[in-house]
């Protein structure tokens, strides 16, 4: 008995090991002790390859068990199952929900649980997204943020590279240089990428966002850039990666441990905080143009804007009174 103790435990250590239907292994492993030998064999060998039976039939099952397919139905009636097609649903349930966990996992990340409170998961985020900007502020390399903001104040022409979720940091920044003056363009798509890169020269800066530094589309716009002359700059969390190899400068990120998969918006967030940075550091370069054009791009907007609650109320009141002393008069 105590061998076969040992023997047995083992096969279920493995099966969950492997990720698989821990419920019916359970269900097995609990009546094992007063099976008969015949049925000891159909349980040692589904102990040992839990998935065998969504892919085999009963007849195929039995003889792989050294057993008959009549043994096998007495076998799933034994440990609670009406027969092999329900025993077979509820591996395949279990295997499900292993599987569903395991891809959780990998999709989502390690720190978080499908059944964690919203607190913890809160509390789990901000700490994660606080170190990261933190780390990230303690490792700026500075007079290098403030040539590349000299180079950008002073170009004729920006690019800015960045596929997928690079693309939206890549459009705030364009949006915020060229709203003070600075001429620049925004590229995602490797074509049109590739085309702009070409056409620049030693007055031109080009920018690649790319958080692991291997997105081949980005490399490829950036590195055809600095073919033609341009100053190029790698904006990474990964200081060794090809792009920030093969970039004159590079702006790096500190993600301490990544949280989300396979995009970690911590990522996002010091990203963003170095470009807002740089685009500062661009900002204070000609102080004088960059506030005309920031206030000449407010006017434009202003009657798209509705008035805030205040305003609304003290205009209404102002009306109002207006209105009292005209019939007063």
């Amino acid at each position: 008995m105590v061998e076969k103790g040992i023997l047995t435990m083992t096969s279920v250590q493995n099966a969950r090991s492997e990720g698989n239907a821990a419920g019916v292994s359970n269900r097995i492993q609990s009546r094992l002790p007063e099976m008969s030998g015949v049925m000891s064999k159909i349980a040692r060998y589904l102990l040992e390859n839990p998935q065998a039976p969504l892919k085999l039939s009963i007849g195929q099952l039995a003889e792989h068990a050294g057993t008959s397919a009549a043994t096998v139905t007495r076998f799933c009636r034994m440990i609670g199952y009406a027969g092999y097609v329900p025993f077979r649903v509820s591996i395949a349930t279990d295997f499900g929900r292993s599987t569903a966990r395991d891809s959780w996992k990998t999709d989502i990340g390690r720190e978080f649980g499908p059944d964690d409170p919203p607190a913890d998961v809160l509390s789990t985020l901000v700490n994660a997204h606080s170190r990261t900007l933190r780390e990230t502020a303690a490792t700026i390399d500075l007079p290098t943020m403030k040539v590349i903001s000299k180079r950008i104040a002073a170009s004729h022409h920006v690019d800015i590279y960045g596929v997928g979720g690079s693309a939206m940091l890549a459009d705030e920044m364009q949006a915020r240089l060229y709203r003070i003056g600075v001429n620049t363009h925004v590229w995602s798509e490797v074509h049109a990428g590739l085309t702009s890169a070409a056409i620049q020269n030693k007055h031109s800066v080009a920018i690649g966002i790319s958080n692991t530094g291997r997105t081949e589309e980005t490399i490829q716009m950036l590195g055809e850039a600095g073919r033609a002359g341009a100053l190029t700059v790698a904006v990474t969390n990964n200081p060794t990666s090809p792009m920030a190899e093969a970039s004159d400068m590079s702006i790096v990120t500190s993600v301490y441990e990544r949280f989300l998969q396979p995009d970690d918006l911590s990522a996002k967030h010091a990203q963003l905080l170095v470009l807002d940075l740089l685009y500062l550091l661009v900002a204070q370069e000609n102080f004088a143009r960059t506030t005309d054009n920031l206030a000449a791009s407010a006017l434009a907007v202003s009657t798209h804007r509705r008035p805030s609650r205040s305003s609304s109320a003290a205009r209404h009141d102002k009306e109002s009174h207006q209105s009292e002393e005209s019939i007063e008069e």
